[in-house]
């Protein structure tokens, strides 16, 4: 059982920044941002995977938003730079032990969900 804490959100201006962390109590082969707004289908953000650093970014946050990992401390990054109101949404931590690439941006890859952060931009 891998054990994902998130820390980071908050309320930010459109054009700031923020940076999310989510700590994972065990190695991981894939993990991910994904985020949610009520009555929406959670979304894929970014993904990385450990093995030759698959990465994932939504085209909705592509030079904007950047996830790193930190493999001695189990920690996955999502740094979010120009923010948008758009943006708003409960952002979720997301973690697999399968260790293959096939479907790293779907809800089901992940067996391992952090307890979400609410992200909020004001314009």
């Amino acid at each position: 059982q891998v054990q994902l804490v998130e820390s980071g959100g908050g309320l930010v201006q459109a054009g700031g920044s923020l940076r999310l962390s989510c700590a994972a109590s065990s190695g991981t082969y894939a993990m991910a941002w994904f985020r949610q707004v009520p009555g929406k289908e959670r979304e894929i953000v970014a993904a990385r995977t450990s093995s030759g650093g698959n990465t994932y970014s939504a085209d909705s946050v592509k030079g904007r938003f950047t996830i790193s990992r930190d493999y001695a401390k189990n920690t996955v990054y999502l740094q979010m730079n120009s923010l948008k109101p758009e943006d708003t949404a409960v952002y979720y931590c997301a973690a697999s032990l399968r260790n293959i690439d096939y479907g790293l941006t779907n809800v089901g890859f992940y067996d391992y969900w952090g307890q979400g952060t609410q992200v909020t931009v004001s314009s």
